[in-house]
Order: C-alpha cells, then structure tokens, then sequence
C-alpha cells in the first residue's frame, strides 16, 4: 500500500520544483517515490493510499547531517573553555584511548535517537578514537544499522602521538570497517583522514593507495584552526589543503570539515578538485575556531553541506541549531542582511549535502524515484502554527519538537514524535550507565562530575 504524507507546504527541493502549495509524497512499500504533487492530485491517483498528515504542516526531505563524530555519543558537555587542541587533550584523547565498540555502539544509538527527532535521515560520521584493536569505529556502523538510520561511516586515522601501532593496524580498522557495512543497504564507508597533521607519511602513502585500490572515498578536516596552518608551513611549506593535494589525497572524491582558514590558492584547489565542505557554525563557534567563509565558497563553486560535529564539540545532534545558526552567523559575518538566505540554508542541509556525499541519486529531494527520506514537521505547533514562508518557518523559528514523523527509506522511524523500535528511556538508561564507566576509565575527574569534582564549581 502507497503512503502519502501531506502538508501545507512540501519542500522537494527538485529543480525546477523546489515548492509545491498544499503537497504530498508518495511513496511505495518498497521505499521508492512513486509522485510529487499538489494533495488533491494525488489522493485522486491514490484512493487507497495511507495518509499521513492534516494539511497543515511541512513535508520536507530529510535532512543531511555531513559531519559529526559518533565516538563522542557519551562525552557532551564538557570542555567549553577550550580551544580546538586543548579540548582534544582534554576531552576527546583521554575517552577515545579507551572507549570500546559496544560503548560507541550505546553512544551512536542515543546520538540516532536526537537526529531522527531533529529530522536528520543521513549522517556522515568519522569515528575517531585511540583505542586501536578494538575496532571501536564499528560500534558507530552497529548503533546506525539497529537506529535505521541511513549512514556513511569513517575510521578516523591518526598515528603521530606517543605508542601508536604501526600504520598496517590503522589499514586493519579501515578494512573492518569497510566489510562491517558492505551488507548494509542504508551504511556506506569512507577512508578516513583524522586530520592531515596527525598522520605520518607511510600511513598517509598506505591510505592513499587504499582509497585507488578500492575506490574509496574520502572523509577528513581541513584548515579548521589557524594554528593548524602555521604548523603545517612550518612542517610541510604549504597549508593542510596543499599538502593533502601533494600526497594525492585530492584525488579521490573528498568531503572535508570546517575549511575556514582557507587562502584564496586554497579555494582554488578545493574547486579545482572538487572538494566538498561540511560547514559546522555550533562546533566552530563553541571552539573559538573562526568562521568558514560559506557564501564565498559557495559563489566561487565549491559544494558546501551542513554538520552538527561531534556530540562533544556542538554540544548535541540537533539540525535545527546548526540551521538557524547558519543563516545567522553569516549575516553578522558580513554585516549584511542578505548575505546568506533561508533557501540557502535548507538547500545545504538537504540536496547539497546529499551532493556533497555522492548520494543525491538516492536522497536530498523528494523526487520520483528517490528513496523516501521524508520528514513532517507539525503545523500545529507554537512554531509553525501561522506559515507565512515556510522557508524561513523551518530555518529561523522551528525547532526539533515539531517534528512529527521521519520515514528512513520508506520505513518509519518517528510516528507522532515518537521513536520506532526503539524505547528511549531504555537507550537514555545505558547511555548514562555507560558514559559513568567510560568517564571513570578514562580519568576524566578534572571535566565530568561523574568522575571527579569536574568545572561545575562548588556544589553540594
């Protein structure tokens, strides 16, 4: 049986027809889109279908969230007051030394629980830890594959620190996890470059002849803190863009987070190469980092998708921060009101995005033949009660509670606001159970209270 899912407003996000007025969806058992079209049409067409949504709300497609660390489920809320590298010692390096798979599996549970409620339908994640044999980055594919969610998983590799295995160790993880979503219709796999800085030569030579062997494509960050480009002269003679260029990294298709130190050579190779950028304005600004010149890059070629980050740099999964902080950052970037608009922003967090991670034949718009990654937002909320231009409604005053109903490939994953085949309280329980013990393990007693006194002051 057909399901159409109805709304007020229905953002395809397809050329030529981005807004249909009193819309629907439909789509197929089998997940497929079958038609795109005003309500009345279709409800003629389909006369049996299921309907979902009064007419009053925003069907959209689902959003993509482009980057994000999945390792970091169980680590939010710490370490404000740092910057980019003291943060990573403080939080992210003592926890990714000892984190497990199951714990990274707990964490990415809870993690696809707030996105599915944030409308997020396709995370990109890169799984970093320091913990090497035990495969933890396949904890991140575990939690995704039971939460439904469609995902594409990274390892991020990084082997210059004190006691690193050798590089044929890092190759193991990539390996695994490539296998791990093989048989995974909704999980894809990227090589990972943690960051260009922290791999050695031969790892960075072995991952790059990897990636030609087996066509793989490519997830890492680059130029995201200033201090990262002066180390990189220092070390290299060029900038983190330039040197992952010179070892042939940008030869593969790549999506690469932040790009906000960028000179304009650095532009131009990123169009040249055709890298894309995952924009992150809650991590970046959280972390003090700088701001990614996001309408340059866009007006100069360069596809740019949206992130959240990690769970311990934004500090949650929730889209509709990351959307509303982005049609606000860049306008007081610029000091100019029209310097990044509400179509802008929802094109970047959907169809862009998708393009921007190779899948756009399958999700991004909500077209005939797509995957029904399909979102409805309640018109009968605070929010979006009165829907003057649903395109602004959405960026600027919707929030994660409006959304009502989240199908991930035809299936449901939200009903109602309420998760699908999962019990959340159960996932909120063994989160808290496990991120106790991770901290704990971790010696984590001078950030969490969990372990320690923590920075929340005197408390009693």
């Amino acid at each position: 049986m057909s399901t159409l899912v109805r709304g007020a407003w229905v953002l395809a996000m397809a050329p030529g027809s981005e807004l249909i007025r009193d819309g629907a969806v439909a789509f197929a058992d089998d997940g497929a889109i079958t038609d795109v079209a005003p309500f009345a049409q279709l409800a003629e067409r389909y006369p049996d279908a299921a309907v979902v949504g009064d007419g009053n709300g925003i069907v959209m497609p689902g959003l993509i969230n482009a980057h994000t660390h999945l390792t970091e489920g169980l680590i939010s809320g710490m370490g404000e007051t740092a910057t980019l590298w003291e943060w990573f010692e403080r939080v992210v390096d003592p926890a990714g030394r000892v984190i497990t798979r199951d714990e990274v599996r707990i964490g990415t549970e809870l993690k696809a629980a707030e996105m599915l409620r944030s409308g997020i339908t396709t995370v990109n994640d890169m799984s970093c830890h320091r913990n090497l044999g035990s495969f933890a980055s396949l904890g991140a594919a575990d939690g995704l594959a039971a939460a439904g969610m469609r995902g594409v998983i990274s390892f991020g590799a990084e082997d210059i620190y004190e006691g690193a295995p050798s590089a044929d160790v890092f190759m193991a993880e990539h390996e695994a996890l490539a296998d791990r979503v093989a048989d995974e219709a909704l999980l894809g796999f990227r090589a990972g470059v943690g960051t260009v800085l922290g791999i050695s030569e031969p790892l960075f030579k072995q991952t790059v002849a990897a990636c030609n062997e087996h066509d793989w494509a490519v997830h890492t960050h680059l130029a995201e803190v200033r201090e990262e480009m002066t180390a990189s002269r220092l070390e290299h003679g060029c900038t983190t863009i330039e040197h992952a260029g010179r070892m042939g990294l940008l030869d593969r298709p790549v999506i690469a987070g932040h790009c906000i130190w960028c000179s304009a050579h650095d532009v131009g190779l990123l169009v040249d190469r055709q890298v894309a950028v995952a924009h992150n304005p809650v991590a970046n600004m959280i972390l003090a980092s700088g701001i990614c010149e996001v309408p340059r890059l866009r007006g100069e070629g360069v596809l740019v998708g949206l992130g959240t980050d990690g769970a311990a740099s934004n500090d949650n999964q929730d889209m509709f921060g990351v959307l509303k902080m982005t049609g606000l950052l860049h306008k007081v970037a610029a000091l100019q009101a029209d310097a990044i608009t509400a179509i802008d922003v929802m094109r970047m967090a959907t169809i862009e995005g998708a393009r921007a991670l190779g899948l756009d034949a399958q999700v991004g718009s909500l077209e005939v033949g797509k995957r029904a990654d399909v979102v409805l937002l309640d018109g009968n909320t605070p929010e979006l009660a009165t829907i003057h231009d649903p395109w602004q409604q959405i960026v600027y005053c919707a929030v994660s509670s409006c959304v009502s109903d989240v199908w991930v490939d035809g299936q449901p994953r939200l009903t109602a606001g309420e998760l699908v085949g999962a019990d959340l309280q159960t996932l909120v329980k063994q989160a808290r159970v496990a991120a106790i013990d991770l901290v704990t393990r971790a010696g984590m007693r001078d950030e969490s209270v969990y372990a320690g006194p923590g920075r929340a002051g005197p408390f009693t």
